[in-house]
């Protein structure tokens, strides 16, 4: 199904001063995932995360967003392409630190499940097919005595 990549079908924004449309799957990717992404000044695209299942990659459509990844930070403009390979060496964070608007595309593997990172934090999100879960610094349980539950259960369940 055609879109108009020019003017997106924006979501509700959920963080300020950036808007966001999965124009992927408004075209009905299912396996691709492709989104536009608008920054007002200041605002933050993305923190610094590392995916370990899915590759990105970031095409900047207008204006110049600040990049801060392994080696350390650069202004990309219209027309750059940087890719983020899975894990530490494609750890990136993007930032409007400019005066005007930006616009990028990400295209990147829809992998499931995948684990990313955000090491500013300590957190980290899990992402399963049709869940996302959370865990902040800190969240790290032993895991002998859920193995142990699981493995109860398991034992159990067809009793």
């Amino acid at each position: 199904m055609p879109i108009d990549f020019t003017q997106p079908s924006w979501e509700v924004d959920r963080f300020p001063g950036r808007h966001h449309a999965r124009v992927g799957a408004q075209a009905g990717a299912r396996e691709l995932g492709a989104s536009v992404y608008e920054l007002d000044p200041g605002a933050v695209g993305s923190p610094l995360h590392i995916h370990h299942a899915n590759e990105e990659l970031l095409l900047v459509l207008d204006g110049t967003v600040s990049l801060h990844g392994p080696k350390g930070t650069q202004l990309l403009r219209a027309g750059a392409v940087v890719a983020f390979p899975r894990g530490k060496t494609g750890a990136h964070s993007l930032v409007n630190r400019s005066d005007a608007p930006v616009r990028y595309l990400v295209v990147s593997t829809m992998n499931r499940p995948d684990v990313v990172e955000y090491p500013d934090t300590g957190a980290t999100l899990v992402v399963l097919a049709e869940q996302w879960l959370a865990y902040p610094r800190g969240a790290d349980a032993d895991q002998k005595p859920v193995m142990v539950e699981a493995m109860r259960a398991a034992a159990e369940r067809d009793r």
